[in-house]
This record gives C-alpha cells, sequence and structure tokens, in this order.
C-alpha cells in the first residue's frame, strides 16, 4: 500500500531539483522531508526510535519500548538529501549506513526493514 505523501508535489519537485543538482527551496524541502517522515511514522507506528532529519523534523516511530524523556536510546539521523534518498528507494539503507550519510544508534535503529516507502 502507498502512501499519498510520497507522491505529493514537494517530494517530486525536491527530488527533481536534486537531481538537477540544485538545492530545493527551503519550503519544498521542509514539506518534502516532514511528508515522507509521516508516512515513516504511519507504516511503521511506535516510538522506540527517534528519526531526526535536521532542521526539517523528526519522528518517533517503531513498536517497543516507549521512549519519553531526554535523548532517545535508538536514534537515526541524516541529511534531507539521504532521507529523501533513502525514502524513495534511490539509496539503499545498507549503501546509505556504509558511506556513513547515517549516524545510528542503539540496536533498534535500523530502518532496512521499512525503506523504501
Amino acid at each position: 500500500m502507498s502512501s499519498p505523501h510520497i507522491k505529493s508535489a514537494a517530494v517530486a519537485a525536491a527530488l527533481t531539483a536534486l537531481d538537477e543538482g540544485r538545492t530545493p527551496e527551503r519550503p519544498v524541502y521542509r514539506e518534502a522531508v516532514r511528508a515522507l517522515l509521516t508516512a515513516l511514522a504511519e507504516r511503521a507506528p511506535g516510538r522506540s526510535v527517534e528519526v531526526r532529519v535536521p532542521p526539517y523534523g523528526a519522528v518517533q516511530c517503531l513498536p517497543g519500548p516507549r521512549h519519553t524523556r531526554g535523548t532517545p536510546p535508538n536514534v537515526v539521523e541524516m541529511d534531507p538529501a539521504t532521507w529523501l534518498a533513502l525514502a524513495t528507494g534511490r539509496l539503499s539503507w545498507a549503501e546509505a549506513v556504509t558511506e556513513g550519510r547515517v549516524q545510528v544508534s542503539g540496536n533498534r535503529a535500523d530502518l532496512s526493514a521499512h525503506l523504501p516507502l
């Protein structure tokens, strides 16, 4: 089942800009990142892992022990271009981790089963 967030105009516009070697306009980038983070949270509901894509957004996802205060034990963080590439299947989780494009901490911080969206 495909989420409508993945087909958003902002996601398409951001990917087009990146494909052309441009940085997407800030509002477009923000909307694209947030749309795909929302899709991840819908696909893998829970609060055991925090996925951060600064400066545009963060979500908690994946079932498991709930985290409520302080820095969560399971964190995934990456830049917006990496997030768009992962979420849309242009980059594999293994490649992103191997290339150091994703910072992960905690034993539950593996999104490979949930990507691409």
